[in-house]
């Protein structure tokens, strides 16, 4: 019994000296996560622990705009307080513009002008920090809920065991980019709580029963992915502080599934959302916000679009073992990187050119 607690005393030692920094700290002081709850100034020690069991279970967080006000409203008032804690992130500056709503004292904001959610969340949301909620809701804020029930949803993730999830799409309402993410209202399986992948047989991109790629399964967009606390904690890792558009991101997630991505990844049809796909970042002025999608769908979008995908797929190919000695000269020379992989189109000679 001595050399069992004598190891499990090193093997605890051993563990604090991984946190980095904590080496010179006494043994069972380091406290190495924490959480986004707010404390009272004042109360007991009871009255604290009562608010510590009773603290939320998962977490909704969001890039939200003055202009979408009254529905970031609709969505926040979708999840109960008991259940879930909420972080907006402000990327238009206007913060005490929403203390009129009931429950703005009761959310995080967090302001940063012209940033997105992926960049709030990198600096924001560490793994540590977030390590008490069992899940991350990290959405858009063009999002139509009439049809959503957020502790429905989870009960749903739960059951089914999926790491990456997100609502399905109501397609009558919604910007559809990828047809995994329409609702499906019938299925050869007879499963419409979820589906895990996707079938098309003619055109480009098809998908069959046996497809073991993303967009085909194991993929979900990145408006409103919902992640695990696990999956979550790897998912982090990849967003790059050059990364904030996380576009290309999607084609990667299934490596944090914890397992098969076409097994844990899936879309929940049951509980659905509207996609409105209303671009409000990156203007204020009303001339400048009317033509915006134009200016969004072109020259902006276009550049950004090549640089970030750019970045993560050469990021992407210098950590593995790629076989090109040459890797900036010779595997991108002639190259166009799309959703972290390789087609024809564009020549990259080095990161600095992206």
């Amino acid at each position: 019994m001595f050399k069992f607690s004598r190891a499990l005393i090193l093997l605890d030692r051993q563990v604090q000296c991984l946190v980095r920094g904590t080496e010179s700290l006494p043994k069972g002081i380091v406290s190495a996560t924490s959480n986004l709850e707010m404390r009272r100034l004042w109360g007991t020690s009871k009255d604290q622990m009562k608010r510590r069991e009773h603290s939320k279970k998962s977490l909704l967080a969001s890039a939200v705009g003055i202009r979408q006000k009254k529905n970031v409203d609709h969505i926040v008032k979708k999840f109960p307080p008991n259940n879930f804690t909420i972080m907006l992130f402000h990327y238009d500056g206007f913060v005490d513009q929403w203390r009129d709503l009931q429950w703005s004292d009761n959310v995080l904001h967090v302001s940063a002008v012209n940033q997105t959610k992926w960049w709030f969340a990198n600096r924001f949301l560490h793994p540590d920090v977030v390590d008490e909620y069992n899940y991350i809701f990290l959405w858009d804020e063009d999002l139509g809920v009439e049809h959503f029930d957020p502790v429905n949803y989870l009960s749903i993730v739960e059951e089914e065991g999926l790491e990456i999830s997100q609502p399905a799409l109501d397609s009558s309402l919604s910007e559809v980019h990828h047809r995994i993410t329409v609702r499906v209202k019938k299925s050869i399986t007879g499963n419409l709580k979820i589906h895990r992948r996707t079938y098309k047989h003619r055109g480009n991109g098809r998908c069959y029963w046996n497809s073991t790629a993303p967009p085909c399964t194991g993929w979900v967009e990145m408006m409103a992915p919902v992640f695990s606390r696990v999956a979550w904690r790897c998912a982090w890792y990849m967003i790059q502080s050059d990364l904030i558009h996380a576009w290309g991101l999607d084609m990667k997630l299934g490596y944090c599934a914890q397992g098969d991505r076409s097994i844990n990844v899936g879309v929940v049809g049951s509980e659905y959302v509207a996609h409105l796909g209303i671009p409000t970042l990156g203007g204020f002025d009303e001339n400048r916000v009317r033509k915006w999608p134009a200016l969004l769908n072109h020259s902006i979008t276009a550049l950004a679009f090549k640089k970030q995908l750019t970045i993560i797929a050469l990021n992407w190919l210098q950590t593995i073992d790629f076989p090109t000695v040459n890797l900036l000269t010779t595997a991108m020379d002639g190259e166009e990187v799309v959703r972290g992989e390789l087609l024809k189109g564009v020549k990259v000679k080095s990161l600095d050119q992206v």
